[in-house]
């Protein structure tokens, strides 16, 4: 697919849809979200496999609970997530079965995802849904979910939910219609119709979350698009408040910014290790070291580690930092924190049957800027 008129192509596609779209001042926007539904069911009908990551489960809450306030305490926030999970699939479920397709509830954390065995379980899972002519509803599991197993936000989860099944096109629904080259408020903003590589560039043009209800903001919606074009998926981000946005782009209208795939994208297991894991702790390299994983894609040898920071296992994911403090790579070490301290700097110094710090197979370099 090389623009969003192609769309109709999409053999599989996840459309999040953020908080902002599904509200209407402090109430939920049933309008909307059955303009939406809609939509989705036309996806359907052109003969794509739908599946939808919904924030609305916290905005929800605070509306039964009469709050105006996003809750800043992780018990509260938990409690209103939970309070407002139900009426969010309820929604769903009532919405989609006026056109006779059932709704699925999956709820997922950043700890499901790092697992490797969980993650793939959850694929399966996913697979069976669609198999069944189901609509997945993926939300992050916000009622159990702690700092350290949280993706972030819904925007990050999208994006790992196409990895997850094999999507053809991430599209993210925002009360923003797309990526401007500077705040859309501002006078003689622009709208970027595409996006060819997120660079430093793109990245200075997005901004911080403006919302009560949702914890995204464009910063992470064109941080997913990056994950999901190294991924060799394309990607748009559209106005979901925008009347029949999805039927008008599978009708060729030019909504929205569209972000090109890369032309070499990473595997799915090395976009696993790269996005989906959080590192738990940081290898700093010599330049000799950058040099030799960006141009030669080598493995991470004891010689070109000069500092380890944290305090990790075999196994575990760990950032791979240069001399300027750019991250250059994440990967899964072959050794233990000790053990890489005690060999650093020095050539064949780890045991000879695993004498990488982190072999290439297990490693992922990172655009410059990332």
């Amino acid at each position: 697919m090389s623009s969003p008129s192609d769309l109709a192509q999409a053999r599989r596609v996840v459309v999040k849809i953020g908080s902002g779209v599904l509200r209407e001042g402090r109430r939920f926007d049933r309008v909307t979200f059955a303009s939406l539904v809609r939509d989705l069911v036309a996806l359907r009908e052109a003969g794509s496999e739908v599946v939808v990551v919904s924030s609305g489960a916290v905005a929800l809450g605070m509306e039964r609970l009469g709050a105006t306030e996003r809750p800043v305490e992780m018990a509260r926030l938990q409690a209103t997530a939970a309070i407002g999970q139900g009426r969010l699939m309820r929604l769903w479920e009532d919405e989609l079965g006026g056109y006779g397709i059932l709704a699925a509830q999956v709820l997922l954390t950043h700890d499901d995802l790092r697992s490797r065995r969980r993650y793939l379980a959850a694929r399966h899972a996913l697979r069976a849904v669609l198999e069944l002519g189901a609509i997945p509803v993926i939300n992050e599991n916000d009622t159990v979910a702690i700092d350290e197993i949280k993706m972030g936000d819904n925007d990050m989860l999208s994006a790992q939910v196409v990895n997850l099944v094999e999507a053809d096109l991430l599209v993210l629904l925002s009360d923003v219609d797309g990526l401007y080259d500077r705040p859309p408020k501002e006078p003689g903003a622009v709208r970027l119709p595409r996006v060819t590589r997120v660079d430093a560039e793109v990245a200075r043009m997005t901004g911080g979350s403006g919302s009560v209800f949702g914890s995204g903001g464009m910063r992470t919606k064109v941080e997913a698009m990056r994950q999901v074009n190294r991924r060799g998926m394309p990607g748009i981000i559209a106005g979901g408040k925008t009347p029949g946005v999805l039927r008008r782009l599978l009708a060729g209208e030019a909504l929205g910014t569209w972000f090109e795939p890369e032309e070499n994208p990473i595997q799915s297991r090395k976009q696993w290790i790269g996005y989906a894991l959080r590192p738990n702790g940081t290898l700093r390299i010599d330049a000799g070291a950058v040099r030799a994983l960006r141009e030669k894609g080598s493995s991470l040898l004891p010689v070109g580690v000069v500092a380890v920071e944290g305090e990790f296992g075999v196994g575990d994911a760990v950032r791979v930092v240069g001399p300027d403090g750019e991250e250059v790579a994440r990967g899964l070490v072959a050794h233990e924190a000790e053990a890489v301290r005690a060999a650093m700097g020095r050539k064949g110094s780890l045991d000879t049957s695993a004498p990488e710090v982190i072999h290439r197979d297990d490693l992922v370099t990172l655009p410059r800027g990332d």
